[in-house]
């Protein structure tokens, strides 16, 4: 687990091969310290002492410690009593008590070791904790009060009582949530700013990475500002280095246990086979973190993949956290210290980007693109195979870095995908957060990538439902990505879609104008200022459009000046266009300066009325040059800057909904809910022996339920599904329909022809016994015989729109509300639309509206309205039923036909599985993988 200052630990179960480990940790413990566990002075533990609390059961008496380098460096306890406050083996209370050392005291061990004793009890029965604590012992007062959980106090005997119920609370999690954040946070700000840096792999080839290595960490520390903070310290570490060995002017030590003071950051550049020696020496030494370059890791295999766990798990036990393995590096570009850890061989610009990275190219590519473009970056990683530090930790530190203002990412994979989603959801809040994800169509992972089994098959439609819903902007390329993220970085959010655009060429305008359109903008009539404009042209032109209330933001476009004096470009030799002034120039790049004037007061202007400005171009290089000092936006076509503008104008959206949703959305109470008989009807589904049986299938254990289940359960939520009679044969269809009342739909239900009306499969408006019989004799024949097409007789719906409604659990991010319209859209053109449950009602407005088929529902070409309001009731329904009862894998809607006034359900499905793991509500815990 990670501390409150970012250091690492472990908690296991104390054991009787622990009695040392507990002697010599309790005579580390101030006698204060004893005697506000016992109340009372206790020097040394007895033998009874030791025998006590290092033998538990793990059922009605357990003990846990927090270890560090094999050390215990707090304890707890928890025994469980009656309602006397005996020794129970039933009762459903117990007694806590915790000792930590007084070096480690402040760094929210406590709290931590509370986590996880409540999350160890409760799986025990348990559901109330007793602790008694003196006054004077403020400190662990505070680690109870602050817990979040309900709690009852009392002082009675010059000690205080408390009782605190066990069940997590909203307050509980934002508590341990709140933990959480601020120790992975402070644990990469660790990384980020060490004081001395140590590369181990130096060597003293000059091609060699450790080598490469130290010159970059040389050449970021040359970098420093002068400011407050010392200098940062660099060491070479070779172990075959002769004794005096210098390079690069730095004394060359066998060994980083021989440098006489402390050493933060440590590099990792040696073959595989020798880094568990580097890690167990640096772990020695109080190293705080490892940025591991090496390679041969996961990458190679499942060799490799254990030796990665092997890593992460010996770095951990001596409190460091690693990047890697397999790393580019880490940067930091903090004008009092900078760092490069990394193989960058220049440390890039001071900026407001912070970037993260999986893979070592790609991070190559996105330092390139910022220094061509001339754009600052505040930290970067490229983390490699992501074993422990993720981009997860980087999210938590940028949204407390002050220096940081866009995130960039480009992810190949997620780690864990709710906590992703939770941490990006509060963070793109206040800072925009741009993304590629790799690998959206193959769904396959790079090698070496630390990914739980759950998390391996995430369908792009959820990726983009998680993006949508935390408010992150996804892009396609890294140039895409750089285009959003410097409009982000260097202009207002618009407040609306409503484009202006202003320039000299009419083509340009109408190019730009179509693209706004494709977009999704809403472009007014382009400007045209004709070839021959000045400075004082687009200066009037822009004033205007940036003080049109009607206006949200403004593209400028611009061409090289054509035909006018002293700026026309002509034909050079070999009938290249060049400037007169510049015959032999190969790039065009001419412009007129008191254009680019007139953009840079424009910009002013626009900052200044909180609407963006930004710059389409052909052919021009001088002019982005120009702009830069005013922070517009250059683009060289287009359509890459209307992308951009597009991505603004949908995060700045997202974030006037999340502020507006924090004052008026929510998750309506519903009627006919009972949520206690939906969940015996699911608890006696998967206890049948069709449930045992569907356990051992390949696939897991999700069983479908029978029709009449079905139907029973959405009843519990208020879901009606329309009743279906079977109907093997024509008689049986006749009293059917006679039972439900005409006029009546004949269809087949089995697997293969279920919504497949293009088979011919189903027969409506039967309005009396001839026409059903009729229609039964040919679905007969046309099907292959009644029984097998399993034909029912339904009552026939009201004329509407059919649509489809699903949730379905994914294991990697939980349960996913879709909403889409039946047939062709829905399944041809993969027109569905997601969102995360539970929803709100917000969500589900949003929902049904988000599809492009949905101009279907409000009465497209003079059709009468649908009722929306019961649909999003229904989504609603759906959205409680899978996020009250886990056990439900998936629903399924179809179709569901909403009609002017109310809607029919014709068609469900639903699939149960024994309850699933959710890590993420447990207490806070690293991962394993």
């Amino acid at each position: 687990m990670l501390l409150r200052d970012g250091g690492t630990a472990r908690i296991r179960p104390i054991t009787p091969a622990d009695a040392g480990r507990l002697v010599e940790f309790y005579e580390q413990v101030s006698d204060q310290s004893k005697y506000f566990r016992f109340f009372a002075p206790y020097p040394r533990l007895s033998d009874k002492d030791v025998r006590r609390f290092t033998h538990h059961d793990f059922v009605n008496r357990v003990g846990l410690a927090v270890v560090v380098r094999d050390r215990f460096i707090a304890t707890v306890r928890y025994d469980r009593i009656d309602a006397d406050g005996r020794p129970s083996d039933t009762g459903t209370d117990a007694e806590v008590a915790f000792l930590v050392q007084d070096a480690h005291q402040g760094r929210g061990v406590a709290s931590a070791l509370l986590e996880h004793i409540a999350a160890v009890a409760q799986e025990r029965g348990i559901r109330r904790f007793q602790a008694e604590v003196l006054p004077e012992n403020r400190k662990m007062v505070k680690v109870f009060t602050d817990a979040g959980y309900t709690q009852h106090r009392s002082f009675t005997d010059g000690v205080v009582h408390l009782e605190f119920d066990l069940e997590p609370t909203a307050a509980s999690l934002a508590v341990m949530r709140a933990r959480e954040h601020r120790a992975e946070a402070r644990s990469v700000q660790r990384l980020l700013t060490p004081r001395s840096v140590a590369v181990i792999g130096a060597s003293r080839h000059p091609q060699h990475v450790g080598r490469a290595l130290l010159r970059a960490v040389l050449a970021g520390a040359a970098g420093a500002g002068g400011g407050d903070r010392e200098p940062l310290t660099v060491h070479a570490v070779n172990h075959h280095a002769p004794p005096g060995t210098e390079l690069d002017g730095v004394p060359v030590h066998r060994s980083i246990l021989e440098i006489p003071g402390p050493v933060d950051l440590a590099v990792i550049a040696v073959p595989a086979n020798a880094v568990p020696e580097a890690v167990a020496e640096c772990g020695a030494h109080g190293v705080q973190g490892l940025v591991v370059v090496t390679a041969g890791y996961a990458e190679t295999g499942p060799e490799g993949r254990d030796r990665q766990r092997a890593l992460v798990r010996q770095a951990r036990a001596a409190g460091m956290r690693v990047i890697g393995p397999n790393a580019f590096g880490l940067i930091s570009t903090d004008p009092d210290r900078p760092v490069n850890a990394s193989l960058a061989p220049v440390l890039p610009a001071r900026g407001g980007f912070g970037v993260f990275c999986q893979s070592g190219a790609i991070g190559v590519a996105l330092l390139e693109a910022a220094h061509r473009r001339g754009l600052g970056i505040s930290s970067f990683a490229s983390v490699g195979n992501r074993a422990d530090v993720s981009g997860n930790d980087f999210l938590q530190y940028w949204a407390e870095d002050p220096a940081t203002e866009v995130v960039l990412l480009y992810l190949e994979s997620f780690g864990n995908p709710r906590k992703f989603t939770r941490i990006a959801r509060r963070l793109a809040q206040a800072k925009p957060v741009v993304v590629v994800k790799g690998a959206r169509h193959t769904g396959s992972l790079p090698p070496g990538h630390a990914v739980p089994a759950t998390a391996t098959g995430l369908k792009d439609a959820t990726v983009d439902a998680l993006f949508q819903q935390a408010g992150v902007t996804r892009v396609e390329t890294i140039t895409e990505l750089y285009d959003a993220g410097e409009l982000l970085a260097l202009q207002p959010l618009p407040p609306g879609d409503r484009v202006a655009v202003v320039g000299n060429s009419d083509s340009l305008g109408l190019l730009t104008h179509d693209a706004c359109l494709s977009a999704g903008l809403r472009p007014g009539t382009p400007v045209d200022l004709t070839t021959a404009a000045t400075g004082e042209n687009f200066r009037i032109a822009l004033d205007t459009a940036l003080a049109d209330p009607a206006v949200d933001a403004v593209i400028a476009v611009a061409i090289p000046p054509i035909g006018t004096q002293g700026w026309g470009p002509a034909l050079g030799a070999g009938g290249r266009i060049a400037h007169p002034d510049r015959p032999d120039d190969p790039d065009l790049g001419t412009d007129d300066p008191e254009i680019g004037a007139a953009l840079l007061d424009a910009g002013e202007r626009a900052r200044e009325l909180g609407k963006p400005l930004l710059l389409a171009h052909l052919a021009l290089t001088d002019l982005p040059n120009r702009l830069r000092p005013g922070g517009i936006p250059a683009y060289p076509a287009p359509e890459r800057a209307v992308r951009a503008l597009a991505h603004a104008v949908h995060y700045a959206d997202w974030r006037r909904r999340m502020a507006a949703a924090e004052e008026t959305a929510r998750v309506p109470e519903l009627d006919r809910i009972d949520e206690a008989g939906a969940r015996t009807l699911v608890e006696a589904a998967l206890s049948t022996r069709a449930a045992v049986a569907a356990r051992t299938q390949p696939g897991g254990a999700r069983l479908t339920l029978p029709d009449a289940d079905t139907a029973a359960l959405l009843a519990r939520y208020g879901i009606d599904v329309s009743p279906t009679l079977p109907a093997p044969d024509e008689e049986t269809a006749v009293r059917a329909a006679a039972t439900l009342g005409y006029p009546v739909a004949l269809k087949a239900t089995a697997p293969h022809l279920r919504h497949r009306p293009d088979l011919g499969s189903v027969r409506l408006d039967l309005t009396g016994e001839p026409g059903l019989r009729r229609a039964h004799r040919e679905l007969d024949a046309l099907l292959g015989g009644a029984a097998q097409a399993e034909l029912v007789v339904q009552r026939l719906a009201p004329r509407g729109v059919d649509t489809v409604i699903g949730a379905t659990v994914d294991p990697a991010v939980g349960a996913i509300l879709s909403f889409g319209l039946a047939g062709a859209p829905a399944e041809l053109l993969g027109d569905v639309a997601h969102r995360l449950v539970p929803a709100t009602d917000q969500d589900v407005a949003g929902l049904v509206r988000e599809v492009r088929a949905a101009p279907l529902l409000f009465g497209w070409r003079g059709a009468e309205a649908v009722d929306t309001d019961a649909l999003e009731e229904l989504l609603l329904r759906v959205s409680r039923l899978v996020d009250d009862l886990p056990e439900v894998a998936s629903v399924d809607l179809e179709p569901v036909v909403v009609a002017p006034h109310g809607l029919a359900i014709l068609g469900a499905r639903v699939r149960i599985a024994p309850l699933p793991v959710r890590s993420d509500l447990g207490p806070r815990a690293m991962s394993t993988l």
